[in-house]
């Protein structure tokens, strides 16, 4: 079984939505699909209302999700840890043990970031979906490709 976390700073915006995208777009395979945040100013809280309007116009349910922080034992429990941006990649390196067989990644395939829609306007959440659609797609072949060769 695969295992894929997204990170973002607060996990209000961009990480609980492509935790919604993928696990719509990953539905019917054998992946685990969890969210989390570099930082715990909102623990507890659900997704941005705006970045949840965009995603549900869409389609996407972010149905139980609540932001967490990141912890050392996700760099054990998952596969793939995608960060949302370089700032959020490098906190994933400097927390990440040094016997952890985690894949550390930014989340969109040419290394580029997910901008931060927080403090934008709603044209923000419009292309922060976009771009982790289009994401989402890539890491989904890849992560089944993978599943298909082990079997």
């Amino acid at each position: 079984m695969t295992s894929v976390l997204f990170v973002c700073l607060g996990n209000i915006c961009r990480s609980p939505t492509a935790e919604a995208v993928f696990r719509a777009r990953a539905a019917g395979q054998d992946i685990i699909i969890d969210s989390a945040g570099t930082g715990a100013w909102h623990a507890g809280d659900g997704p941005d209302p705006r970045s949840r309007a965009e995603g549900e116009r869409r389609g996407y349910s972010f149905a139980g999700q609540a932001a967490r922080k990141v912890q050392v034992q996700d760099f054990y429990d998952f596969d793939f840890i995608l960060a949302m941006d370089a700032s959020n990649l490098a906190d994933l390196k400097a927390l990440r043990p040094k016997d952890s067989a985690a894949m550390l990644s930014l989340f969109r395939p040419d290394g580029s970031d997910v901008p931060d829609p927080y403090y934008g306007g709603p044209d923000g959440f419009v292309d922060v979906v976009d771009l982790i659609e289009d994401a989402a797609d890539y890491w989904l072949a890849q992560m089944t490709a993978g599943q298909s060769k082990a079997e």
